[in-house]
């Protein structure tokens, strides 16, 4: 799914999509200058390799999102730290948000039910 940013408005503009048994579902909305809001709950369960043991497990995956969009080059004028993703051709690929965001959270740190709390996790 894209979306071309000059044509989101103060008016919410709602999207979903899903990844596997990952949902992600929320809403784009102009925010100021080139910023666009983005507000989303990613929902479901990801397959992932245990961090200890290595076995596979499902990782119950309940996240809220709040970022910015940029239509181009983000240029802080008053040293606010915002979370920014800078949009260079003017079309969010929502599918590529997602995906970053799925590879955000494999990329942490997590175990399984077995691992949990063992000796071997300290």
């Amino acid at each position: 799914m894209q979306i071309t940013l000059r044509k989101v408005t103060k008016t919410p503009l709602d999207f979903e999509l899903s990844s596997d048994e990952i949902t992600f579902k929320g809403y784009l909305v102009y925010h100021s200058g080139k910023l666009i809001l983005l507000k989303a709950d990613l929902e479901g369960t990801l397959k992932k390799p245990c961090d200890i043991c290595a076995e596979e497990f499902n990782l119950s995956v309940d996240e809220k999102l709040e970022f910015f969009l940029s239509d181009g080059i983000y240029e802080d004028q008053n040293n606010i730290d915002l979370d920014v993703v800078e949009i260079f051709n003017g079309i969010a690929d929502m599918e590529e948000v997602l995906a970053s965001e799925i590879e955000l959270i494999k990329s942490d740190y997590h175990s399984c039910g077995s691992c949990k709390g063992s000796d071997i996790e300290l």
